[in-house]
């Protein structure tokens, strides 16, 4: 090998570096494009001469050739959390008054706010300062790896910038988007080819980053910022102990990082920033929705930790719903799994908050009555949360003379069965049990991740089921054959198997999922949950008094009178009764309630990776055997389940004198 020809290659490749990032991330280029593409095509020919010497970090390496067959799930080492919402300065001032009450000392607290860019979450881990792998957001617990799109976005670094030693293990988090000007360059493009036009940049981003073809991917020109890092193992401040100084070493390392972020003293400036973006966001050239406030304090961030959903030291501020006029064409009605018959508005397309809206919800009757809406209207149209469309007023100046109040159906739109408004609800139902909206709600509810969670049977399929007249409750699901199923549109023998074997096992679901997945009114998974530990069998739970219901800690009356009557509805003790015939578990075992007798009472904490069980599965584990899972350790914590790259739970845990468990103990402990 001639040693000249190696050290030109390793020249290139710093040259080139040293250039895409002046280009994308600083935004001040350092050479021609005529010279940058010269070099790199002197590298390739390079590399094509020694093609051993080709590595990761290469710049030849950032579209790939050959297009993925599919995505591998990768569990993330620390949960991308989602971030509380906050709508207004009063809602932010709330939260911040929480954390004040959890923190050690309530007068701390310098905040970082930062812009809160539209597009699909990252998750990005450098092994020795070369990019290993790229993890999309999933669940927040689980990704998928699509390192391969993650390569061809220019300002996302290969190899990372380092002043001294590289690091052994660096995990960034940061928003991969799509400019306004590039996704509108895309849509044009689409267009002009007849094909269906993306929605918002947020969706093409996402859609984007999914493609099997890489190539695509490079075409649509992703763009990347970075806006959090961790160093597993690191318990030091040498790096960097607050946000304001992570965004400058992010910076550093070579990445993105937006540049509006702001240091603020007190949430006075943090409500003055949100106002001054309120207006000028409108002048960028990317989209933001809102503002992410964050402690600065790494070490108080660590103090306070988490909730069941969110970090309690950030939080979004979202911008107002972006209200637009539109026209009313049709009013239809949709039928829920409770019978529950909801108007929907059909309105002429309008662009919302960066998204298409065509229908938007009216609630209910009162609600149409209240804001006078008819067909034919143009009223105001926003997005509630952001998320669901809804009809604000009406423009009664722009009616048409012909308009006609809008009355709801009195007797069902899919069954044609009449419809009953009970004595103070806003809501009219159908009470058909038969009928076909409420049977598909209240299959597709059964067969949820929650509830008995039954794999590969998705909308459609349960849509067939009913269509076809094969199903007509959710015990029928279990008399199912392979025959039955094969005779379904785009079900394969294959297919047909492993449904059949999918609802086998859903009969080792505990009581508590069958009895959440009955779909009782008001009745949600933590209430099952409370009821399945109080009434073991599903003859107590029947049997039980409406104030015995009640008794329970933490059911309210009007969950206890919803399930006192569904249990007097003979329909649903035939139903039972056919459940129990089929094998489904309404009852407790014995087993697990000498385990909640054990472990009743008892609060874990989980931290680091877990040799052969997931996160999820040991809480779950644990919530089963009678225990409960927080997730930061505090003087009623009773053990803390170790892992892998266990961080400061673990100190703060020796600190206060903790029982610490590996998982071979956890296992033990719940085998007792």
């Amino acid at each position: 090998m001639i040693q000249p020809e190696v050290k030109r290659l390793e020249e290139l490749r710093q040259l080139l570096q040293q250039a895409s990032y002046a280009y994308y991330v600083l935004d001040a280029p350092i050479m021609e494009d005529a010279v940058y593409d010269q070099l790199y095509r002197e590298l390739q020919q390079l590399e094509i001469q020694f093609p051993e010497l080709i590595t990761p970090d290469s710049p030849t390496q950032r579209v790939g050739e050959k297009p993925a067959t599919q995505f591998i799930s990768v569990r993330h080492n620390i949960p991308l959390y989602s971030l509380e919402n906050a709508f207004d300065v009063d809602e932010l001032q709330a939260w911040d008054q929480r954390w004040r009450r959890q923190a050690p000392t309530p007068d701390a607290g310098e905040y970082v706010s930062e812009l809160k860019i539209d597009g699909s979450a990252l998750a990005l881990t450098y092994q020795d300062g070369i990019l290993l792998r790229g993890v999309t957001r999933g669940d927040g617990v689980t990704g998928e790896d699509i390192s391969q799109n993650v390569r061809t976005i220019r300002s996302i670094p290969l190899r990372l910038n380092f002043l001294g030693e590289p690091l052994e293990k660096v995990e960034v988090r940061g928003e991969a988007f799509l400019p306004l000007e590039v996704f509108k360059q895309i849509n044009d493009e689409r267009q002009k080819a007849g094909e269906q036009l993306f929605a918002n940049p947020r969706n093409a981003a996402a859609g984007t980053l999914r493609q099997l073809d890489s190539r695509i991917v490079a075409r649509r020109r992703l763009d990347f910022f970075a806006y959090t890092l961790h160093i597993p193992g690191r318990d030091d401040t040498s790096i960097a102990n607050t946000q304001w100084e992570a965004l400058e070493l992010l910076s550093k390392m070579g990445f993105r990082v937006n540049p509006h972020h702001k240091l603020c003293n007190s949430l006075g400036e943090v409500a003055a920033y949100y106002q001054y973006w309120d207006t000028e966001r409108l002048n960028l050239a990317y989209m933001t929705d809102g503002v992410v406030v964050k402690l600065n304090s790494f070490k108080l961030q660590e103090q306070l930790g988490f909730t069941q959903k969110f970090p309690r030291w950030a939080v979004a501020l979202k911008y107002p719903a972006q209200e637009a006029p539109t026209r009313i064409e049709n009013i239809a009605v949709n039928v829920g799994r409770t019978g529950a018959l909801t108007p929907l508005a059909l309105m002429r397309p309008v662009q919302l908050a960066g998204t298409t809206v065509s229908r938007a919800t009216l609630h209910n009757s009162d609600r149409i009555s209240q804001l006078d809406i008819r067909i034919g209207d143009t009223v105001i149209v926003r997005k509630a949360g952001e998320i669901i469309p809804e009809v604000v007023r009406v423009l009664t100046e722009l009616r048409p003379p012909d308009a006609q109040p809008f009355i709801m159906p009195s007797h069902c739109p899919v069954c044609g069965q009449p419809v009953v408004r009970e004595s103070g609800e806003a809501v009219i139902r159908c009470v058909n049990a038969s009928c076909p909206a409420i049977l598909k709600g209240g299959i597709e509810h059964w067969v949820s991740r929650d509830a008995l969670d039954i794999k590969g049977m998705g909308e459609k399929l349960v849509h067939q089921l009913v269509d076809k007249d094969l199903v007509h409750s959710v015990a029928d699901l279990y008399n199912l054959t392979i025959e039955n199923l094969c005779e379904l549109e785009r079900m394969g023998q294959k297919s047909a198997e492993k449904l059949v074997q999918a609802i086998a096992l859903s009969k080792n679901q505990p009581w508590s999922r069958v009895l959440y997945g009955l779909g009782i009114r008001h009745v949600g998974s933590v209430n099952t949950q409370l009821l399945a530990e109080k009434f073991t069998t599903v003859e107590q739970l029947a049997a039980a008094k409406q104030s015995d219901i009640e008794g329970v800690y933490g059911i309210g009356a009007e969950i206890a009178q919803a399930v006192y009557q569904w249990f007097r509805i003979n329909a649903n003790q035939t139903l039972i009764t056919r459940l129990q015939g089929v094998g489904l578990q309404l009852a407790t075992t014995i087993e697990n309630s000498q385990i909640v007798q054990k472990l009743g009472g008892k609060t874990f904490v989980i931290t680091g990776t877990l040799p052969t069980l997931k996160r999820d599965e040991a809480k779950a584990l644990i919530q089963k055997a009678g225990g409960k899972v927080t997730d930061s350790v505090s003087k009623k914590t009773d053990y803390l389940v170790v892992g892998e790259e266990a961080g400061s739970k673990l100190e703060k845990a020796q600190a206060l004198g903790i029982t610490q468990l590996n998982e071979a103990q956890l296992l033990a402990l719940v085998a007792e």
